[in-house]
């Protein structure tokens, strides 16, 4: 099945420098955003409380979110999930408070909402345990991305081509990114999951480009290499668009019924998703043409003279 009727001979090599000044922009607006505003971090990062309360009805989260305060808790996020019979509650750390005594709590407030209310499940994070997850996900990513770095020269033969990859893997968790800060969405374990989910799912579409930059060049080696780089886009068009357009629909389906609980993980996917797309297409192979990728990077074993009597 093919998204185009015909073969498409988009000239994707001879744009590439506008689309480089688009990157620029948008990356620098998100890691402005990033470092000036920062992230709305969950507990899962800060520390705190988390609990699910089911009712016996449907309730008004504005209800729980007045009788909170009323029972000590400051600054309450009360949300409705999967049903508006269930509502998610995230509180402050308090230290001073074991986590049967903060259920108790809590279990009073949601009674007098409706004493029917009970307190399906209740997690404390300290703020020590929230402190190892950053780093814990800081390390996640760069083992991912040296982990890519290898992974494609050693496949591909070339360090431009593992260049590229980088760039775009780079590119994409950084627009997430900056969309979560400007957003100030909560950023929670979840969301680095859909990060990571993006990055290996941009890399595998990164790849299927790649094999078909050494086919054409295996095939064609006296041709340029824009132009070579050019039909392998062109040809894996229709795979890239059909396969990211399918994916986005079950994203939209979950980022508009999925919730609050899934609201952060369905759109840092749904942005990746978007971002990916644009990135395998105009970045990974853009910057190992102009890093010089020729026929020789790619089949390095094979020499000058035996590539001159390949087609």
């Amino acid at each position: 099945m093919e998204f185009f009727s015909h073969q498409t001979s988009y000239p994707f090599m001879a744009t590439r420098k506008v689309w480089y000044t688009l990157s620029a922009v948008l990356m620098v607006v998100s890691l402005a955003s990033f470092f000036t505003r920062g992230l709305n971090l969950g507990i899962d990062f800060t520390g705190g409380v988390s609990a699910e309360v089911s009712f016996p009805r449907a309730v008004n989260a504005d209800d729980v979110r007045t009788k909170l305060p009323a029972s000590g808790f400051a600054d309450p996020q009360v949300q409705t999930f999967g049903s508006a019979r269930d509502i998610s509650i995230r509180l402050p750390p308090d230290a001073k408070q074991t986590a049967t005594e903060i259920r108790a709590r809590v279990e009073t407030a949601v009674k007098g909402v409706d004493p029917g209310a009970t307190v399906a499940q209740l997690a404390v994070v300290g703020p020590q345990v929230g402190n190892e997850l950053k780093v814990s996900a800081a390390w996640a990513l760069f083992f991912t991305l040296l982990l890519i770095f290898g992974y494609i020269a050693f496949r591909f033969h070339t360090w431009r081509l593992s260049a590229g990859a980088i760039f775009a893997v780079l590119h994409d968790p950084i627009l997430v990114l900056g969309f979560f800060s400007l957003t100030q969405m909560s950023f929670d374990l979840a969301v680095v999951a859909a990060i990571l989910a993006v990055i290996g799912y941009s890399l595998n579409d990164t790849v299927v480009v790649f094999d078909r930059i050494r086919e054409r060049f295996e095939s064609n080696r006296r041709s340029p290499s824009d132009v070579i780089l050019d039909q392998s886009i062109n040809q894996t068009l229709s795979r890239t668009i059909m396969t990211k357009v399918v994916t986005s629909l079950v994203v939209v389906a979950l980022l508009l019924l999925g919730g609050a609980v899934l609201k952060g993980f369905s759109a840092a996917l749904l942005i990746g998703i978007i971002a990916g797309t644009y990135s395998s297409i105009y970045i990974s192979s853009a910057i190992a043409l102009d890093f010089g990728l020729t026929a020789e990077h790619v089949f390095p074993s094979v020499k000058k003279a035996a590539l001159d009597h390949l087609p």
